[in-house]
């Protein structure tokens, strides 16, 4: 039947973009969700604990805009790694009501753990790209989410409760 697909069809750029997002969001997620299971708050879980590893987020403020988190919905991520000791908040000298996330010597341990499993299971995910078009891709969906971010900032649209 003609606009049917299957294994055999690679007319790459002949495709819905939802239907793409889609089945590699859901490929993605079965690859990661073994991998942060033992986590809490599981995939969001790291992606906090990733950013307070490798990035420099001066506050919690600024860290639910990098996640795109309403800051209402943050401090339950926060208080379920705080309570499992892989991060801790500490005072902003400058400004006494803010507070900086950080991880803890168990925390950094947790993440180079599972950052190791997540490394797999992406690569797992990516194996249908050469390695050079893997860190094009890497790089051309950062930009995406970048874009996203920024505008989801401008609009006030952040993950909710319910998403997380």
């Amino acid at each position: 039947m003609a606009g049917d697909s299957d294994d055999t069809h690679t007319e790459e750029a002949d495709c819905d973009l939802g239907w793409s997002i889609g089945m590699l969001t859901r490929h993605y997620k079965a690859r990661v969700e073994p991998c942060t299971a033992g986590l809490p708050r599981g995939d969001r879980g790291y992606q906090l604990l990733y950013t307070v590893v490798r990035k420099d987020i001066p506050n919690q403020s600024q860290l639910a805009g990098y996640l795109g988190i309403d800051r209402s919905v943050l401090p339950y991520v926060i208080d379920d790694l705080v309570e499992a000791g892989l991060v801790e908040r500490q005072p902003d000298p400058a400004d006494r009501r803010a507070r900086k996330v950080v991880a803890t010597a168990l925390g950094i341990e947790t993440f180079q753990k599972l950052q190791n499993k997540m490394t797999s299971a992406e690569e797992a995910v990516l194996t249908a790209l050469e390695p050079a078009e893997q860190e094009q891709f890497r790089s051309l969906l950062s930009r995406l989410a970048r874009q996203a971010r920024d505008e989801a900032r401008r609009s006030g649209r952040t993950a909710s409760v319910e998403e997380l």
